[in-house]
């Protein structure tokens, strides 16, 4: 999908403002990010399901209040994962009866809280924390809609770090055990059943793994009415890709097209939970050249970005796009890595690179909204640069960068 980073006679802009004006304003690293994009995005996916269907954002591809404020304006629910996205949503302004709590670890302190302000649904992903939570409901007098998070051994054809619908993944109930467990959820008279849930993995660009989990999910469906369980929803995750080098994912019409197809006239409410396909082209990386070093190997372009401003590419191996901020340079065009200043090798934003550049230029590191800032790290003493949401010719500081001080406040010495 789209997005309102663009270039204007050589210079790139986020919407109407030029990205230089904004890295001199709010200094180096910067996370930029578009309220017209993430706006677009979001309603791209409203607008090919029903009023009854829901969307709810991956709180952890981007959990900055400014963008999760917008989404919540917007009529988004959230999919959380801890009870602090859950605190970040309610201090959003999220609605609560919007929200569905997955994760496989959530405590009893986490399923308290949930229950009192009254999220949508808990996605159970084993036996204990079905109990649990029974125990939890019990003990507070109230009544937990939960659906089971059933694993269909479906391959997402996308990194083994962020495929979760196969055997070997740590996620979900195995399909084939669902039947028996939905049962014993039923004898538990702290919980109602209310729907199935199914996430397969994140960054898929085909369809067809997407369908293949839906008719086994769609056979559990029937099989669970003939045992007298009814389903109220099918939670189908999220995990469409999105653009970084050559990749050609279906759009969200697509898939809901594909699904509504399937699903036929069953009476089941859908909830999907994109995160990427939303916020991963809304934002970029912008980054100042700090030293250019030549060696009889490589050159390299020292950054002031580094792995721990932005990760996916030393952990996934992930390609992200960079660029010239000003491409009317008059520098000559080399092979550059782009590199950070933390003491790894592993500290690199993309390599071998095309850039004309000089020492003082900016780079930008593209479709960086998603998995970019909420897996950045303090590593070598380095605070977690500053997050501006753009709106046309405005911008706001939706994160204030990160100091020295920061860090330090809550250590003691002996």
């Amino acid at each position: 999908m789209s997005n309102h980073f663009e270039y204007r006679d050589g210079l790139l802009y986020a919407e109407d403002i030029p990205v230089e004006e904004l890295a001199n304003q709010y200094g180096t690293p910067l996370y930029l990010y578009s309220r017209a994009t993430l706006t677009r995005h979001y309603r791209v996916w409203t607008e090919c399901l029903s009023e009854e269907d829901m969307i709810c954002y991956s709180v952890k591809a981007n959990s900055n209040l400014g963008v999760l404020s917008l989404l919540a304006k917007l009529g988004s629910g959230f999919d959380i994962v801890s009870g602090g996205e859950l605190e970040r949503v309610l201090a959003a302004g999220g609605d609560p009866a919007r929200i569905v709590f997955s994760g496989l670890g959530k405590t009893a302190e986490d399923m308290q809280r949930a229950l009192e302000v009254g999220v949508h649904c808990f996605n159970i992903e084993s036996i204990p924390e079905m109990e649990l939570l029974n125990q939890v409901a019990l003990e507070q007098g109230q009544l937990a809609p939960v659906s089971i998070r059933v694993n269909p051994d479906v391959d997402a054809k996308t990194h083994p770090y962020i495929s979760t619908g196969l055997k070997e993944n740590k996620f979900g109930i195995d399909i084939s055990q669902a039947g028996d467990i939905y049962q014993r959820a039923a004898d538990l008279e702290g919980l109602s059943i209310v729907g199935i849930d199914c996430h397969i993995g994140s960054q898929l660009t085909e369809l067809s793994p997407f369908l293949d989990a839906l008719d086994r999910v769609l056979d559990l469906v029937d099989s669970l009415g003939e045992a007298g369980i009814q389903i109220e929803h099918l939670d189908l995750g999220g995990g469409l890709g999105v653009t970084y080098e050559s990749e050609t994912p279906p759009s969200p019409a697509e898939l809901c097209a594909a699904i509504k197809t399937r699903m036929g006239d069953r009476p089941q409410q859908l909830i999907f939970e994109p995160g990427r396909s939303i916020a991963g082209n809304a934002g970029i990386l912008v980054t100042e050249v700090q030293i250019l070093k030549s060696t009889e190997a490589k050159n390299f372009a020292v950054v002031d970005a580094a792995m721990n401003d932005m990760i996916r590419p030393s952990l996934y191996g992930a390609y992200m796009n960079i660029t010239e901020v000003n491409q009317n340079s008059n520098s000559p065009e080399k092979v550059w890595d782009v590199v950070g200043t933390v003491c790894e090798s592993a500290d690199f934003l993309g390599k071998d690179r095309k850039l004309k550049i000089a020492e003082g230029d900016l780079l930008v590191q593209h479709t960086a909204g998603a998995y970019s800032f909420v897996m950045s790290s303090n590593y070598n003493t380095r605070g977690r640069a500053a997050e501006v949401l753009v709106d046309g010719n405005q911008s706001h500081l939706v994160r204030e960068r990160e100091t020295v001080a920061d860090l330090l406040r809550g250590e003691h010495v002996l």
